[in-house]
């Protein structure tokens, strides 16, 4: 009577090479990521500036953090820079996705825009050209954006924005509220866009704090709802130092359980000094 046989059982160094080869390709896989990741950091870290510029009455600050998938790498960037005439040049913006593309998008857009700005005093029209450059790279990306440009003499302040949230301020004497200037379309939808242009006088101490939606949207928390919680924090805080306040919006962006890319730029100013 002819029995089956059993398949031979493997034996205990089949096993354990089975493991360490396992082992090898997880620990490769993981070298890899990690590889990547690193590199997402690198690239994000280099499209960010490393400092911003201050003035004597007027200092800023800002903050970063990614979004908490992904590479850990996105399209949200803020960015500050002295212009020829002596002005302070501000940006803040968010690019559309959480990806090396995004990060490499808005490196593009902010190289432009301070080439565009160093041309021109008119932030509307800022705004405008690097649309319109942005538009002939046919990308298939677009981005939201706010453009300052902050005599820091005279301390008036004009600003542009293209679909970008609204700027929190607060002062010193109590009053507090969120900026309401019209702006145009997202840059990367329409060419040949108007940029309306805001106008603003920093003569009271106080900050005026830019942002992300990443700061105040997220699954328990609407956009109105989220602006009017960092108003009433800056209006607590209005005469805080810059990069105090910078930590304590950024935290509260935590609250909102956001899963997006979170920036934030503040600008605190002192009162302007009187004449002689």
């Amino acid at each position: 009577m002819n029995r089956r046989r059993t398949p031979r059982s493997a034996s205990a160094e089949d096993l354990l090479s089975t493991l360490q080869h396992l082992t090898a390709r997880a620990r490769q896989e993981v070298q890899l990521h990690q590889a990547r990741v690193e590199l997402a950091q690198a690239l994000q870290r280099d499209m960010l500036p490393a400092t911003l510029p201050s003035f004597p009455g007027l200092r800023t600050a800002a903050r970063y953090a990614p979004a908490r998938d992904g590479l850990d790498i996105g399209g949200d960037w803020y960015d500050g820079f002295l212009l020829p005439d002596g002005a302070l040049g501000l940006a803040i913006g968010d690019v559309q996705g959480h990806d090396v593309e995004a990060a490499a998008f808005m490196g593009q857009i902010r190289i432009a825009m301070r080439a565009i700005a160093s041309s021109t005093s008119d932030p509307g029209e800022v705004m405008g050209r690097t649309n319109d450059l942005i538009m002939s790279m046919n990308s298939t990306l677009f981005a939201t954006c706010s453009f300052l440009r902050l005599d820091p003499r005279s301390r008036e302040l004009r600003s542009a924005r293209a679909g970008h949230v609204a700027s929190v301020w607060a002062t010193a004497d109590g009053h507090s509220g969120v900026t309401a200037d019209a702006g145009g379309l997202p840059l990367g939808i329409e060419p040949h866009q108007h940029y309306p242009v805001a106008r603003r006088d920093l003569d009271v101490t106080g900050s005026l704090v830019l942002l992300t939606d990443g700061v105040i949207e997220g699954p328990s928390l609407t956009i109105d709802d989220g602006l009017d919680r960092i108003r009433r924090l800056v209006s607590s805080h209005a005469t805080a130092d810059a990069e105090d306040l910078a930590d304590q919006v950024l935290k509260a962006a935590a609250l909102t359980g956001h899963e997006d890319d979170a920036a934030v730029l503040v600008l605190r100013h002192d009162a302007a000094a009187g004449p002689g």
